[in-house]
């Protein structure tokens, strides 16, 4: 228990110096431009080919329950709210925990070992804001970005399946699909999106940033990095679907 404490104080402060470096200039515009690039621009295809790919196989494992019930027509309402709701943001987000919170930790890591990060201190850089505060708020920028992004191709795919089926045009699916979604999917989609983004960039930060013992400590750092953010993405995708639970309700 004592030792829990600690390392959930230790991540405390972690966060709270990384929030301290969002709003302190000067500012690594530069290197926040870089950090998004790598984190949005190169994971396009592979959240785009996932998404598409959901689209397609939920379409279809849905179709014959809705059809048992004579309700085919309510495929598109269906998977729209399924998809804007849940389905986008956390497959996103378990990607970009896997693929993009590995390589921040590894990257991190790598360069404490090899002692970069104490030169950098020594030089009079600041590797704290250099190298932390820029990849999280690149990762908290980018994450809303590729759950839209995410989104559309999903209901791309899950069109082409409809499609496909029943001939059905691209008008009357985009009118029955969006006539389902309101501004509360739109807007809790894109704020646990927010908080998916800023987990996934403190944790790879983090495990990084504090990784030790050589090669070795580098593997352990990343493996820790995806699985803590893939169980954080779901610890805040519980947390937000009760708070907006209460507010239908309400």
């Amino acid at each position: 228990m004592k030792n829990f404490l600690l390392k959930t104080a230790e991540v405390v402060k972690f966060i709270g110096k990384t929030l301290n470096h969002f709003f302190r200039p000067p500012f690594e515009v530069k290197e926040i431009l870089k950090q998004c690039f790598t984190v949005g621009y190169k994971s396009l295809f592979l959240i785009g080919f996932t998404s598409f790919i959901a689209g397609v196989v939920f379409t279809r494992q849905s179709r014959p329950s809705l059809a048992s019930f004579g309700a085919e027509s309510w495929l598109p309402s269906l998977v729209s709210q399924a998809v804007v709701r849940a389905l986008g943001p956390l497959i996103t987000a378990l990607i970009c925990a896997g693929k993009l919170g590995s390589n921040i930790s590894a990257e991190l890591g790598s360069m404490r070992v090899s002692e970069q990060i104490d030169a950098m201190e020594v030089s009079g850089v600041r590797p704290f804001a250099y190298l932390v505060s820029s990849r999280v708020i690149a990762t908290t920028i980018m994450l809303p970005i590729l759950v839209i992004y995410a989104d559309l191709i999903a209901l791309f795919g899950s069109y082409l399946t409809v499609n496909s089926i029943n001939g059905s045009s691209l008008r009357l699916y985009i009118n029955e699909a969006m006539g389902s979604i309101t501004y509360l999917d739109i807007f809790s989609s894109i704020i646990k999106s927010i908080f998916f983004g800023f987990a996934i960039g403190v944790i790879g930060c983090y495990t990084g940033y504090n990784a030790s013992g050589g090669t070795m400590g580098v593997g352990k750092a990343a493996n820790s990095a995806v699985v803590t953010s893939m169980l954080s993405i779901f610890i805040i995708e519980l947390i937000v679907l009760q708070f907006v639970t209460l507010i239908r309700q309400g």
